[in-house]
């Protein structure tokens, strides 16, 4: 099953350590309603009971672009990147039907990218 990566967005500074209870909720049933949706949560993300990780709360990223390193983003915007992790679905618009039930996507916003695959030799 094809797999895509999924970029959390949230409002600077995105400190992990300030998230609600109300969004741990949420957090802890998101691999449940990917389940329901035909999707599984492969992990790489701040869900409990998975190892993973978030990104240290910041307000900036080091953008590089060839040999050039600029303070920022390489997009401008008022979120921040706090977290990733791996979506497996059927397809690409049923990963974008799980990734909108992402508590993220209510107050700040998420990404779907496909996984790249190598072609078969």
């Amino acid at each position: 099953m094809p797999q895509y990566g999924v970029l959390v967005y949230s409002p600077a500074p995105a400190d992990p350590m300030t998230l609600t209870p109300e969004y741990l909720e949420l957090l802890d049933r998101f691999p449940a309603e990917a389940k329901e949706l035909r999707g599984k949560v492969l992990g790489g993300s701040y869900f409990s009971g998975q190892r993973g990780f978030a990104f240290d709360p910041s307000t900036t990223g080091m953008a590089i672009h060839g040999q050039t390193v600029n303070a920022g983003t390489l997009i401008e915007s008022h979120l921040v990147a706090a977290a990733f992790f791996v979506l497996q679905a059927p397809n690409l618009d049923v990963a974008v039907d799980i990734a909108k039930l992402h508590p993220a996507a209510r107050d700040g916003g998420v990404e779907v990218r496909p996984m790249f695959v190598p072609p078969a030799k």
